[in-house]
């Protein structure tokens, strides 16, 4: 059990700029997210935490009329949200757990997002390289049965993995499209992949999808949200934490609870009360409910990590698949390409959660060894890390259940008020994933209604988000997109960066940038000064690292350069009212933030 905090850290310690003794009034346009909250301090439901599953149950809270509001102690999909592996898939692995509700869950909500959000959600083609026939069948079904591993690992073999795959695509059939997985024998799976060791037996090669930019899926999903609310229903800010919750109720309705919030830029606190609070922090669900003075002990998550590698030998081995496939202490692990990146995870540990999720260099040396396991004369070297990241998996309290057979689906528990002694009901998320956040947001907005007496108005199962919503369908008609969207020196590269990053949602922004003199930054090709004041006003960016992260992704590819820092900060000076003081300390906490959770070392940020 923990101790109630002092206000509760509601995701990854990300450091802070502290702000002045008399900070200086936000623009409009940068903190009217916090303005609009203190104007009317009341909504029917408040959901605390900004990753994907809490800003998909605002986003479907909006939809159906509820005044709802949200907010988030850092940034959006700071958290495990922003840690991803970047799959959108259905789980092979949960059938082993019996998990058969969550895999057939997971595989619809798949297929959706590849309809729904096809400018982020991509098929992945996926390769499992196998080194057996028979061997794990009898410590299968006791790992089935206790959730355990017996003994010392034995990795799955053809015939498991074979069984697995046919199950798996007897559940992928469900609305989709996706090939059946096929099976290689040993010369045609050397001839796909020369790289893989040469005593592979069998490859099986079938597809999931991925998600190559969460975190703005992420906003496309929340500003959904804020339309459906016309921005007076359905209200979002970020960097406000929740302190506090008392039993006094809204006193124009007599109902609800109080709850004590502090913007995170400014320090100021202000009063806002709910009828019901849906808890959605991940990891940090039971400090988010001690800090309300409800105290629970229902999560007990896991710290996954990842690195970024620029190795053009092993990006050319992967021949663009994700290679997915078990490491010889039975870890699950990924070997996936990204562009001219590779990423490569996941460690499943238990979370320390007083301590910042960092990759250690134990987990580095791990990634390495699994790259060896099955690619054994591609080189791979630190110098080749261009980013690393960790997160902490929102799993259920497991006691003695190891880590890797830790239930991957979701609860709710909801406590009402005779319970809660605030007079607010509080609905509290345990688990869930990212595949699944869309049916997950339904469930919970299910719940929601029914505490308020509303019914469901809309459903989101066919509701395209955000910038998906006229996606180009394919190749020819992405040129037909950029054809027609060029213009005002911008060429296709130019504008191809733009639908990759908005998707559709790009037309808004260019017809910003082509409303004045605009140019690109020197540092990179990727930005210009209009997108960046765009940003500022749109998207609710708090500090220059949001930028560089989760606005984009030079951080994930190893592009930031001092340069860069510093061009970028010049340009949001404006916008966000940074003076000279301020611009130097959002530098300073760029690179902190850059060097201590992502390895990105400081010597080449200086200023």
């Amino acid at each position: 059990m923990h101790a109630k905090p002092k206000g509760v850290v509601l995701g990854p310690k990300e450091p802070t700029v502290q702000p002045s003794a008399a900070p200086a009034p936000k623009p409009a346009a940068e903190r009217n997210s916090v303005h609009n909250l203190r104007l009317r301090p009341h909504a029917k439901v408040l959901v605390v935490g900004g990753g994907i599953n809490g800003v998909g149950t605002f986003r479907d809270l909006a939809l159906q009329g509820v005044d709802v509001a949200l907010v988030e102690r850092g940034d959006y999909c700071q958290g495990a949200s922003g840690a991803s592996s970047h799959m959108i898939h259905g789980g092979i692995r949960y059938l082993e757990n019996g998990e058969f509700r969550l895999v057939r869950e997971s595989v619809v909500e798949r297929n959706r997002l590849l309809r729904i959000a096809p400018h982020y959600v991509k098929p992945l083609q996926t390769t499992i390289p196998i080194f057996s026939t028979f061997s794990g069948i009898l410590s299968a079904p006791l790992r089935f049965l206790t959730h355990k591993q017996q003994g010392r690992p034995k990795e799955r073999g053809a015939f498991l993995i074979k069984l697995g795959l046919s199950l798996y695509d007897s559940f992928s059939r469900d609305g989709g499209s996706v090939p059946r997985h096929q099976f290689r024998g040993h010369k045609r799976a050397l001839a796909e992949l020369p790289d893989l060791r040469p005593d592979i037996k069998y490859a099986a090669t079938y597809f999931d999808a991925s998600v190559h930019n969460p975190e703005r899926l992420t906003l496309d999903v929340l500003q959904d949200g804020e339309k459906a609310g016309q921005g007076s229903t359905a209200r979002a800010s970020n960097y406000l934490s929740l302190q506090s919750m008392t039993s006094r109720p809204n006193p124009g309705t007599g109902k609800g609870g109080t709850v004590r919030l502090r913007d995170e830029l400014t320090g100021e606190e202000f009063d806002f009360t709910a009828d019901v609070i849906v808890n959605t922090t991940g990891a940090w669900v039971d400090l988010t409910n001690d800090a309300m003075g409800t105290t629970s002990s229902f999560m007990g998550g896991t710290k996954g990590s990842h690195i970024v590698l620029d190795s053009p030998e092993l990006l050319a081995a992967c021949r663009g698949r994700e290679i997915f496939f078990e490491h010889t202490d039975g870890r699950i692990v990924l070997i996936y390409p990204m562009g001219d990146r590779v990423l490569v995870g996941t460690t499943d540990v238990d979370a320390d959660m007083s301590q910042d999720a960092v990759c250690t260099d134990e987990e580095i040396d791990y990634f390495f060894e699994l790259v060896g396991h099955v690619f054994p004369n591609v080189p791979v070297t630190r110098d080749q890390i261009v980013y690393t990241f960790s997160g902490v998996r929102p799993l259920p309290r497991h006691d003695a259940t190891q880590p890797g057979f830790v239930s991957r689906d979701y609860r709710i528990e909801t406590r009402r008020p005779a319970a809660t002694g605030t007079g607010a009901v509080v609905l509290s998320l345990v688990g869930g994933k990212w595949t699944t956040f869309r049916a997950l947001a339904e469930h919970l907005t299910n719940d929601v209604l029914a505490e308020l007496g509303m019914h469901r108005k809309i459903s989101t199962a066919q509701l395209p988000i955000g910038g998906g919503a006229g996606f180009p369908a394919d190749d020819a008609g992405v040129q037909r997109w950029l054809k027609a969207h060029m213009g005002h020196g911008r060429d296709a590269d130019r504008t191809a960066g733009l639908l990759t990053r908005y998707g559709t949602r790009a037309e808004a922004v260019i017809e910003h940038l082509d409303a004045g003199p605009d140019r690109l930054l020197h540092s990179t090709r990727e930005l210009s000064v209009r997108e960046l004041e765009f940003m500022a006003a749109h998207e609710q960016v708090g500090h220059l690292v949001d930028v560089l992260i989760r606005r984009t992704s030079l951080a994930f590819r190893g592009l930031v350069t001092g340069e860069l820092l510093n061009e970028v900060a010049d340009i949001l000076s404006a916008p966000l009212q940074w003076d000279a003081a301020a611009r130097s300390a959002e530098i300073s906490h760029a690179q902190e933030v850059l060097q201590r959770l992502h390895r990105v070392e400081t010597h080449s940020l200086v200023a």
